[in-house]
């Protein structure tokens, strides 16, 4: 590690140590009378207003993903990686049918999970359990992708080599993270989310003011990653990509930015964002103020055309065979030392808050939805919090499997591959908070068959790098294009679902009991009925 920077590894450093102090300061911020509870642990004491619920929900939804993974796929293939920009556009809309109907029925009920609602909703704990499994299944990935970011930055950094000394780093981040998440919860990612999001704008903005006068303007960068695109892949023989999508690709871009949309708000950890929001108008005024990060997404997306534009960085990167390095590579040639350490931060702290906030959230799924309902049914609540704290941390070794088994190259598919299994959940979830006309025993087929269709597909996926899950698009049957796998399974879904329904009720199979009422969807935290919540400590 002779070649290690140390202004940048030590600013990185520094700014790790801060966050770690916040997040087990975090432990006593506004803070119930214990932390013993999911309701204070999982959820916050659900009390968040819009300021901390907009810097939380950002957190969750603007991570090592954003600053790695989609510039990567456009450096690696151009306009395709802009599906991420029309799907959160998308995006956004749908919260306004889920989040508050969610919010209210799950604060009238003490929801602490999604699978906790379809559970009451549909009278099925099967139904539950599945939405539960498939949660916790997208979360491994998802949380896997942060491990991604930061592994790229210490690379970029200098932090090489082989073996444990490589990944050893990673590992203390990791039992830093694991160790203030278990004491403080959901809190915890929350204050940091503050500093987080503070450094992403820095970066970001500097990164798109800057960047350009030092590569010639907009207009050379342009040219410069479409003549780079254009040379053939040594792999296939083909061109990597271009500025613009063409007719072999429309369809993979629009049902990767549809079927991600019907993702993200259903997603464990934007959930649990959502539920610790303290009244329902919250979760509405962030739906219209979170689409200011899409113009952010949109900037670091162009991050992958700078890189291009720089030959040397380009270079470094193909010879690294790693596009993941795009973006720290072009930070640490451009920027000097001391504030390419600053965005190095950002990129590292900006991995931490949404893993911890995903640790939580399959932490909880699993500790209401697996534990309580079918192995310990009298559970007391410290119990639960006590289980979901050890949980949480088995969560984050999963995710250290998904780091080390799987190529990295292009870790976009990570992200991707959860999103296969979360879509399967929405029949159940999105649609169930507007009907119940669906039968549950027919949404159990459903999500059963999209759920091995979209799993195998992925899994025949394979590239020169990967032989397994090497890309989450194929072809559709019997329409050849190709298309998002999650939309697929998708469509299969409730098409078995829609089938099986009207069989089932036709020859009049139990359809099961329901606990919530339609005023429990509208409900507000003033409102009879609601969940009480506990006091505040004083002292």
């Amino acid at each position: 590690m002779d070649d290690v920077n140390g202004v940048e590894l030590t600013i990185v450093i520094v700014f790790f140590v801060l966050v770690t102090a916040m997040g087990f300061a975090a432990a006593r911020w506004r803070r119930g009378q214990s932390l013993m509870h999911l309701d204070e642990w999982g959820l916050a004491g659900r009390r968040f207003g819009t300021f901390t619920t907009w810097f939380l929900l950002g957190g969750d939804l603007y991570t090592a993903y954003t600053f790695i993974a989609v510039p990567a796929a456009v450096f690696a293939g151009g306009a395709m990686g802009f599906w991420a920009l029309p799907y959160a556009a998308i995006a956004y809309p749908i919260v306004f049918l889920v989040g508050p109907r969610l919010w209210s029925v799950s604060h009238v009920h003490g929801y602490v999970t999604t699978a906790d609602f379809v559970r009451g909703r549909f009278g099925s704990r099967s139904l539950g359990l599945a939405v539960a499994v498939t949660g916790i299944m997208a979360m491994m990935p998802y949380i896997a992708l942060q491990l991604v970011g930061i592994q790229a930055v210490l690379t970029v950094i200098g932090v090489k080599g082989t073996g444990l000394a490589k990944d050893l780093p990673l590992f203390i981040a990791f039992a830093v993270l694991a160790a203030y998440t278990y004491t403080s919860g959901l809190r915890a990612p929350a204050l940091i989310a503050f500093v987080k999001d503070a450094l992403i704008y820095l970066v970001i903005i500097v990164a798109v003011l800057y960047i350009p006068t030092k590569l010639g303007g907009w207009g050379h960068i342009f040219d410069s990653a479409q003549t780079s695109l254009a040379k053939p892949n040594p792999a296939t023989g083909k061109p990597s990509g271009s500025l613009i999508t063409n007719d072999m690709t429309h369809w993979a871009y629009g049902t990767l930015a549809m079927g991600s949309a019907l993702a993200l708000f259903i997603y464990p950890h934007t959930v649990t964002g959502t539920l610790a929001a303290g009244r329902r108008n919250v979760i509405k005024r962030n739906a219209a103020l979170l689409p200011a990060y899409s113009l952010l997404l949109g900037f670091l997306a162009l991050l992958g055309y700078m890189a291009l534009a720089k030959p040397d960085v380009a270079a470094a990167v193909r010879a690294a065979k790693n596009p993941q390095l795009a973006v720290p590579t072009l930070f640490d040639h451009v920027f000097p030392s001391w504030f390419a350490g600053v965005a190095f931060a950002a990129i590292a702290v900006g991995a931490l808050v949404p893993a911890a906030i995903m640790s939580i959230a399959a932490s909880n799924l699993f500790t209401r939805n697996v534990y309580k309902e079918f192995l310990r049914p009298g559970a007391s609540p410290a119990e639960e919090t006590r289980v979901a704290r050890i949980v949480s941390l088995l969560v984050k070794v999963g995710a250290l499997v998904f780091v080390l088994a799987f190529d990295k190259t292009l870790s976009i598919n990570l992200q991707l591959l959860g999103g296969i299994w979360i879509v399967q959940t929405f029949p159940s979830l999105t649609l169930g908070l507007y009907t119940r006309w669906f039968h549950r025993w027919a949404l159990l087929a459903g999500w059963a068959a999209a759920m091995v269709y979209g799993t195998v597909v992925a899994y025949q996926q394979h590239s020169p790098a990967q032989k397994h899950f090497a890309q989450s698009t194929a072809d559709v049957p019997f329409l050849h294009h190709t298309a998002y796998i999650a939309l697929t399974a998708f469509v299969i879904n409730m098409i078995v679902v829609l089938l099986l329904t009207t069989i089932f009720k036709a020859i009049g199979l139990p359809v099961g009991g329901d606990e919530t009422d339609p005023a429990d969807y509208t409900a507000d935290a003033d409102d009879p009925g609601v969940k009480e919540l506990p006091e505040l400590v004083t002292d």
